[in-house]
């Protein structure tokens, strides 16, 4: 196997992976090399689709303010989040727009050329800051054509990390595959940040692009690092049927309506002040509520929907804020949201859960303590910010702020460290055997990795959805053992190794099931309905034994053991949540 060296791996290149790269150039220039991994084109990772805004306090006098920024967040997290990384989150994020303005970011502007900010779900101001509804395309593309700024850095387009080595507490190196000649090498760095992003292909019905198939939290476990509160997985209320697609929550923070076959905006029954701005898990289960109770249209595929309104707007207002729904609604589902309602229903959209990481984002282990050279931002993370559910436009706002924190911190790590750690030569190799030699040369089984993630996404959909309870999660659970004995037998029906992407879904597979097993597994045991997590059996919160967080690690026995760690909080002690 051959292998090479940079002082900083950039693993993944959405929002969180750029902003990391800018952060060590603009910081310490040709001090420190830079390389970023992308199993796609640089320019695709699924940051791209981010629509809605970036969330900041940027208008204090008019009422704004970081505290309740950070009550919001915290509120809207059901008191789950970590209060002291929601402060510093806070904090951060009004430089980060500002960073962006003075980097090309073409923001939308107010009448007066101030940059704009609109309504969103659980936001008490309107601090979404936007660029249209393509805020997460242009975000990508301000922090790529600052990259270009600087020297002495490498983008390695359509390479697949395998494997993340980490021995004796220290980050040593990664595997990874060329795919576009079935090359293995070895890199290694002083320092990395994992920002590869969540796991939303877990389900079938999904916002997520195809690729989004939870490498960095099937990276991390399996090399021995703990995920934390994997069982909270946000179900965003408008996606459009039958693709999944998602329709922006700016269609609704522009003012369209959610009604149900009879015509009525039934919000006003679930969440009376905020109406079609409550925060997801609380629009989510309304709207879930509407269908069972029979008052949905019904849809294809047993996905039976409901009405986003935009026909109030008018065409000038929708083509001026939101062209690119428009055109997704015009595309994909035959619907022109000038003239008629979309057709929407909740969709998996967003991993709560992540890497455990501390404030800073560097990586911890078991015991709680630093993994040397090793960092994570953006979704691939819990830092935790988000806790049992996100707010709308925070997302794109983590990954801007932990982009930033993580890429100064990783650059500073490998100025001051002057050699490479050891290197992990047997690690390496047996991971070079176990694609190589096992799985590509292993006879044909007899199930494909797409038959396993159809099944998979099929009883994700079914039992781990907006509403779970216990016999369901057991039987997502059994499924998904059975789908992950069933793996043992996959094989490649190509052997070649140049382009091989049907190894590459094989692989992608494998983290997928690690996602689902924890996931299921942490949700089965938290018997309390908090935030994204809604049990029909435990209808309630319970904060005397359940105000803390899942932390998940790889066992002996190859599936997930669990710990318990306390929820940091330095504000406000939980209270009734009302909308």
């Amino acid at each position: 196997m051959e292998e090479f060296s940079h002082d900083v791996l950039v693993l993944g290149t959405g929002i969180a992976g750029l902003r990391a790269a800018v952060e060590v150039k603009r910081r310490f220039g040709d001090k420190v090399d830079v390389a970023l991994f992308s199993k796609l084109h640089i320019m695709r990772s699924h940051s791209v689709c981010a629509e809605g805004g970036t969330a900041a306090v940027l208008y204090p006098e008019e009422g704004d303010s970081f505290e309740l920024h950070a009550w919001d967040t915290v509120k809207g997290a059901d008191f789950l989040a970590d209060q002291d990384a929601v402060f510093k989150f806070v904090q951060l994020m009004p430089k980060e727009i500002y960073l962006l303005e003075h980097w090309g970011m073409p923001w939308s502007r107010r009448p007066d050329g101030r940059i704009a900010q609109r309504p969103f779900g659980g936001h008490s101001y309107p601090r979404a800051t936007f660029a249209a509804d393509k805020t997460g395309f242009f975000e990508m593309q301000t922090l790529y054509d600052k990259l270009q700024q600087y020297d002495n850095w490498e983008r390695y387009d359509e390479w697949f990390i395998t494997s993340i080595i980490v021995e004796d507490g220290e980050f040593r190196g990664i595997t990874v595959i060329d795919i576009t000649n079935g090359d293995m090498y070895l890199v290694r760095g002083k320092a990395a940040i994992i920002a590869l992003g969540g796991g939303g292909r877990v389900f079938g019905f999904s916002t997520y692009s195809l690729t989004v198939t939870g490498d960095a939290i099937g990276l991390a476990y399996r090399a021995g690092l703990p995920v934390e509160d994997m069982e909270f997985i946000q179900f965003h209320p408008t996606g459009l049927i039958p693709s999944g697609i998602l329709i922006s929550e700016a269609a609704r923070g522009e003012g369209g309506y959610l009604r149900n076959k009879n015509g009525e905006r039934f919000m006003k029954k679930y969440a009376p002040e905020r109406m079609e701005l409550a925060p997801r898990d609380v629009v989510s289960r309304a709207m879930m509520t509407e269908i069972i109770e029979g008052r949905g249209f019904k849809g294809p595929n047993g996905l039976d929907y409901l009405h986003l309104d935009l026909t109030h707007l008018g065409e000038e207002h929708i083509n001026e804020r939101l062209p690119f729904i428009r055109n997704l609604a015009m595309k994909f589902a035959g619907v022109d949201p000038v003239e008629e309602p979309i057709p929407v229903r909740p969709v998996a959209h967003y991993t709560m859960g992540g890497i455990r990481v501390d404030l800073d984002g560097r990586v911890l282990d078991v015991d709680d303590k630093p993994i040397r050279g090793l960092w994570a931002a953006g979704e691939a993370a819990a830092v935790s910010v988000h806790g049992a559910n996100r707010l709308g436009t925070n997302s794109t706002a983590e990954c801007l702020a932990w982009g930033g924190v993580t890429g100064y911190q990783a650059g500073q790590y490998a100025l001051n460290k002057k050699d490479l750690p050891p290197k992990p030569a047997e690690k390496a190799e047996m991971e070079e055997k176990r694609i190589f030699d096992s799985l590509l040369k292993r006879e044909s089984g007899s199930i494909t990795a797409y038959e396993i993630r159809r099944e998979l996404g099929a009883t994700m959909d079914k039992y781990v959805y907006v509403f779970r309870e216990e016999e369901g999660l057991k039987k997502a659970l059994s499924k998904i053992l059975e789908l992950k004995e069933k793996f043992k037998d996959i094989s490649p029906s190509d052997k070649h190794r140049a382009y091989n992407q049907e190894l590459v879904h094989i692989l992608e597979t494998q983290f997928l099931l690690d996602v689902a097993e924890i996931a299921a597994s942490g949700a089965l045991r938290r018997t309390e309905s908090r935030g994204a997590h809604y049990r029909w059996d435990y209808p309630k919160r319970d904060d005397e034994n359940w105000l803390k967080h899942t932390v998940a690690f790889l066992g002996p026995d190859g599936h997930p053991q669990f710990t318990y760690r306390p929820v940091i909080i330095t504000a406000w002690k939980p209270v009734e949540r009302k909308y």
